[in-house]
């Protein structure tokens, strides 16, 4: 399940808490961009750089036991060599990509899911009837978007699938859809941090365990009408 519906569910845990650890108080427009079209059963879901993780983790699950071909990179600031199987590594500014080329079942990627939850999965491949895409680079660092300005093109991700539950899970709104372009707003109002760590010098280790409050505007255009919604977070 995506970050956005585990919000909107009120299902907070750890997936979701990284989705915002990056974030300081402010508003931040055009996040979590979404472009989806169901034909007849068939979704193909469009997206940035967000859902990249959770989306290789539910066409893991889908895998399960079965073995598929799968290519990309995962990409990390942390030394993962002795970790994992990779056929080359590339670096910049600390930012390791290790580039993957191997056949794995779903089992060995959700592994390294769960193990390294701070690192972006970048990989393609198909499990069943169907397939996920993702450019295989980093997504872009530096600060989140502010509010307005050029709504990105969600065109990092693509799923294709005729998973109904996983399809609908992108358009909850109107599960029954057959075309929808959705954009979310982080709101954040208050960053909590843990008293432990008040009086810290861990900068590194408060950022990464204060929860970020405040609220989500979703914006949707399905089949022609237009939806807002708004539901209030700590993660």
């Amino acid at each position: 399940m995506n970050f956005i519906k585990k919000v909107f569910d009120g299902k907070i845990d750890n997936s979701v808490h990284l989705q915002f650890q990056k974030f300081s108080r402010g508003i931040f427009g055009n996040k979590a961009v979404i472009r989806a079209k169901n034909s007849k059963g068939k979704y193909t879901i469009n997206a940035t750089a967000e859902f990249a993780n959770e989306l290789v983790q539910d066409m893991a699950k889908i895998l399960s036991e079965g073995k598929s071909n799968v290519t990309g990179v995962i990409v990390s600031t942390s030394d993962l060599t002795k970790e994992i199987d990779f056929q080359n590594k590339k670096q910049f500014q600390g930012v390791k990509s290790y580039v993957i080329s191997k056949e794995m079942c779903g089992k060995e990627i959700l592994s390294l899911l769960d193990k390294f939850p701070r690192a972006f999965f970048a990989l393609s491949f198909k499990a069943g009837d169907s397939e996920i895409k993702i450019k295989p680079k980093a997504p872009k660092s530096g600060k989140p978007g502010t509010k307005g300005g050029e709504t990105p093109k969600p065109n990092f991700c693509k799923l294709v699938t005729t998973d109904k539950n996983l399809g609908e899970s992108f358009v909850f709104e109107r599960p029954e859809f057959k075309e929808a372009e959705i954009k979310h707003t982080f709101i954040i109002e208050e960053i909590k941090i843990p008293d432990e760590l008040k009086t810290s010098k861990d900068f590194v280790k408060m950022r990464e365990e204060s929860k970020r409050k405040g609220r989500i505007l979703r914006e949707s255009i399905i089949d022609g009408k237009e939806h807002k919604t708004e539901v209030e977070f700590a993660a």
